[in-house]
């Protein structure tokens, strides 16, 4: 399994932007699809952006369409999520998933992911 670590959340102002990163070990981060999901206190784990191993297709949560953009740099290990015009319900500790050769045919659960990072915090408050 990759080892997956966060970084990026803070406190934002309403409408603001805030950009998340997550780094990833090994040597095959080329092969996994990648995704961000988000948890909000007392609610499930939600997903937010999935960007898959090939020809960097992408899938959003309607939530968060046209305000987050996921992308990745294979050379550097790493996903990013750029996270635009925030919103107080866009509040949650964000995590960063990872499956070797996943297929993104509709928007991934959770289960579809076997590794996980440990979370971000992002607050949206003015």
């Amino acid at each position: 399994q990759v080892q997956l670590v966060e970084s990026g959340g803070g406190l934002v102002q309403p409408g603001g932007p805030l950009r998340l990163s997550c780094a990833a070990s090994g040597r095959t981060f080329s092969s996994y699809t990648m995704g961000w999901f988000r948890q909000a206190p007392g609610k499930e784990r939600e997903f937010v952006a999935a960007i898959s191993w090939i020809a960097g297709v992408t899938a959003y949560a309607d939530s968060v369409k046209g305000r987050f953009t996921i992308s990745r740099d294979n050379a550097k290990n790493t996903l990013y999520l750029q996270m635009n015009s925030l919103r107080p319900d866009d509040t949650a500790v964000y995590y960063c998933a990872a499956q070797r050769y996943l297929a993104i045919s509709g928007p991934p659960t959770p289960r579809d992911f076997n590794s996980w990072g440990q979370g971000t915090q992002v607050t949206v408050s003015s």
